[in-house]
């Protein structure tokens, strides 16, 4: 498990190969990834954007933005969490993914960025 935490907000991340849904010879390899998302501050605070930076092992880098996560913009109270889980697809068989979740402290209206921490993403025969 991988995890940061900025201003309160913990995020922690396990990533997965997924070999039923690849595709090797098509040069496709996807990943799941699991995300648990701790409010540690004292506010309730909800979720409003995401921002990925996906890398390939050959130095491409896609980004990809969007409205919240998995179709939801939640809503996380103080002592709680909210965990997803969702995928990425590479074209190289080693890679990796960070990112920042843009979110908005709901007793103050201010916005903010927590950082999302740079995870692994490696086909399981590259592990040998």
């Amino acid at each position: 498990m991988i995890w940061q935490t900025t201003k309160g907000i913990t995020i922690q991340v396990v990533s997965e190969y997924s070999q039923e849904h690849s595709k090797p010879s098509y040069k496709k390899f996807v990943h799941s990834y699991h995300i648990n998302i701790i409010n540690d501050s004292e506010h309730t605070v909800q979720l409003l954007r995401r921002h990925w930076y996906i890398h390939d092992s050959d130095q491409t880098i896609r980004e990809v933005e969007g409205s919240g996560v998995i179709g939801e913009q939640p809503i996380i109270r103080s002592g709680d969490n909210h965990t997803y889980l969702s995928w990425s697809a590479l074209h190289t068989t080693i890679g990796k993914m960070h990112g920042n979740y843009t979110m908005i402290n709901l007793d103050t209206n201010e916005k903010f960025t927590v950082e999302i921490p740079e995870f692994p993403l490696v086909a399981d025969h590259k592990l040998n």
